[in-house]
């Protein structure tokens, strides 16, 4: 459903649907055939963790994810059910769509999930239009939601993001820096007076249930986040041009799930299953072996192939900069 339009967020935005909240899928095989009502809600489950960062909360693909991605991820709300038959729904969720950023689950989920999540698009979406279910709860991770209230009037889209600041309330410019420096990075684009251009991104280490804006942190190294220190890119002061250029490329596309140290151990990368690789442990990895997952990508992971967004002159760069920053890589 989805190619990147610049470098990087492509199929492993697909992947980080697990960035609702709504918990690990659970154990879908008792022997008792499920109920529809039943079936609907497991699918449901599967949706709210797999697919909602790229299709949005109530299937409409009005995501900040969107933004970066040509084709954008399927409006299932605005998709008629005769245009889109459920047995290529669930041929789409089991092998994924070629040159988009939609990823074969085949690996991930069994076949009854898959078809359970295919039947709940389905009706949730394309035939009742409904909004979902809401998901900042306590029983999420987020206790005392009603303290970024500030921030709401711009998640619903009461107040457009690109709005000027001027006639806003004390209160309501507030909620706007909140919104842009922690609201964002998951939740949905919400309303805009301009689209403009593709919106940068940050991936911000605010683990549920842990970050408070009323009480921020010193620094990044002292924040309640266990992941917040590992938003830090490694520094030095004698880069070459060449990792220079690598170090760009990397932290702009690559830092999103391998943490901008390189270590994987980043907010979101524990949604990704298998976990992103730590980069500061690539011993006996060769340059050309390196090149290769690069450019391929590695199946059964959230690791897309980067041969159509990143020429072998930009990957070789990444390589030399990994090698400086992170461990060094071993020629052939």
């Amino acid at each position: 459903m989805m190619a990147s339009r610049s470098p990087g967020w492509r199929s492993v935005w697909c992947l980080l649907a697990g960035l609702l909240w709504c918990g690990a899928v659970t154990d879908l095989t008792a022997a008792e055939p499920a109920s529809p009502v039943d079936n609907h809600e497991e699918g449901r489950k599967i949706y709210n963790f797999r697919c909602y960062f790229c299709h949005g909360y109530s299937g409409n693909a009005r995501t900040l994810a969107a933004t970066y991605l040509s084709p954008r991820p399927r409006n299932f709300v605005a998709t008629e059910p005769d245009a889109l038959p459920l047995a290529r729904m669930v041929e789409s969720i089991r092998h994924g769509r070629p040159q988009t950023a939609m990823a074969a689950f085949a690996g991930i989920l069994n076949e009854q999930e898959i078809q359970q999540v295919a039947a709940f698009v389905r009706e949730e979406f394309m035939i009742r239009h409904a909004e979902n279910t809401r998901y900042h709860t306590p029983e999420n991770g987020w206790p005392q939601h009603e303290q970024y209230a500030e921030a709401f009037p711009f998640a619903t889209g009461e107040l457009p993001l690109d709005g000027s600041s001027e006639g806003l309330s004390i209160a309501q410019q507030r909620g706007k820096a909140l919104f842009f420096s922690a609201c964002i990075t998951c939740h949905d684009r919400a309303r805009v007076e301009d689209e403009g251009p593709v919106w940068e991104a940050h991936a911000v280490s605010y683990p549920r249930g842990r970050y408070s804006h009323r009480n921020p942190p010193v620094d990044a190294t002292t924040t309640a986040s266990p992941f917040a220190k590992h938003d830090i890119p490694p520094t030095r002061p004698d880069w070459s041009p060449q990792e220079r250029r690598g170090e760009a490329i990397f932290q702009k596309n690559c830092a999103f799930c391998h943490a901008a140290d390189g270590t994987g151990k980043h907010w979101i990368g524990t949604f990704l299953d298998p976990k992103p690789r730590d980069l500061t442990q690539l011993k006996g990895m060769k340059r050309r072996q390196l090149a290769e997952r690069i450019r391929t990508g590695l199946p059964g992971t959230a690791m897309p192939a980067w041969r159509g967004i990143l020429d072998d002159g930009q990957i070789d760069d990444v390589i030399h900069y990994l090698s400086r920053a992170m461990h060094p890589i071993d020629d052939d």
